[in-house]
């Protein structure tokens, strides 16, 4: 699915406080975190960048081609957020980077401490998870897609780091912090769920729900199908599904079948009424309005764009 940046960004240097033109960063320190903003005027190569506590970066502008685990490389874009395991070596490419077109980077280290704290604490209150044995990171799934949810904490935690002068700070940004990590494994959720639920569908329940999600996209999907479907009661199911993934069952459905509408808008071989009932919508109206709000432009304009 072509991501959209929802991150707001952040205000650039001034030409004179330029100490670098390559990864000059400008770091906010708060309990538990640092926030880092980098920006890249000029292209370079192998640059290397490394942090003593596990961080979560987030690219703002421009291209990256990052260098990670001795994997070979890999485009890291606007609406991307990749999260490196403390003390390993980034290696980093900007292959496009100029003085007009530079590139803009928050790279967020957080303590072990705070991390640790707040998935005890989640493993205490909420066990029984899905789709993973217990709340954590799972560093196999590194390079994430910004969701909705994830982009506005980041942009809340942006707005806390360098513009928030009040005495309560430290306590907003943990606030933020704890949000912000339950945010990233339900992103790391859905990734893992996209990529295995067909290996996972005769025994985890969320597997066997996906699959059958996608497997019947175009008819009329109901909370109380899936729920039965799940062999659960229409709250847990609810409940369950928000809390793992991040998005109600509805709120999924409705993304997989603009999933769907955005690979028949690319083909351009089918006008928008057909795109939206075989992509599963019965209100051609109602398609137009969530395809605009998700997209940024109507599905018309999509086609015209992607063609």
């Amino acid at each position: 699915m072509t991501h959209t940046n929802f991150i707001a960004g952040v205000p650039w240097r001034n030409d004179r406080d330029l100490k670098t033109l390559v990864e000059n960063r400008t770091t906010y320190t708060l309990n538990n975190c640092e926030l880092n903003i980098f920006e890249t005027h000029q292209e370079a190569k192998d640059v290397n960048l490394r942090f003593g506590d596990l961080v979560l970066t987030t690219m703002l502008k421009g291209k990256k081609v990052m260098h990670l685990f001795d994997r070979p490389g890999f485009d890291y874009l606007p609406g991307e957020s990749v999260i490196v395991p403390p003390n390993e070596m980034m290696k980093i490419d900007f292959p496009e980077a100029q003085w007009n077109n530079p590139t803009q980077c928050i790279a967020l280290s957080i303590s072990k401490e705070m991390i640790e704290n707040t998935f005890n604490l989640l493993n205490e209150k909420y066990p029984n998870k899905m789709m993973t044995q217990e709340w954590g990171l799972d560093l196999s799934y590194f390079h994430l897609i910004n969701t909705k949810d994830l982009s506005e904490i980041i942009n809340r935690f942006i707005r806390i780091g360098v513009k928030e002068r009040s005495k309560e700070k430290d306590v907003i940004a943990s606030l933020a912090l704890k949000e912000l990590l339950i945010r990233l494994t339900q992103t790391q959720a859905r990734e893992m769920l996209e990529m295995t639920y067909k290996d996972i569908a005769s025994s985890n329940r969320l597997g066997f729900v996906v699959e059958f999600i996608k497997n019947n996209i175009r008819e009329n999907l109901t909370l109380d199908t899936l729920s039965q479907k799940a062999c659960m009661s229409k709250p847990h199911f609810s409940r369950t599904f928000k809390q793992e993934l991040g998005m109600t069952p509805m709120e999924f459905i409705q993304n997989e079948r603009l999933k769907l509408a955005e690979q028949y808008l690319k083909m351009g071989d089918f006008q928008i009424q057909e795109v939206g009932y075989m992509s599963g919508f019965s209100n051609i109206t109602y398609f137009i309005r969530v395809f605009k709000n998700e997209f940024g432009c109507t599905p018309k304009v999509f086609k015209k764009k992607s063609n």
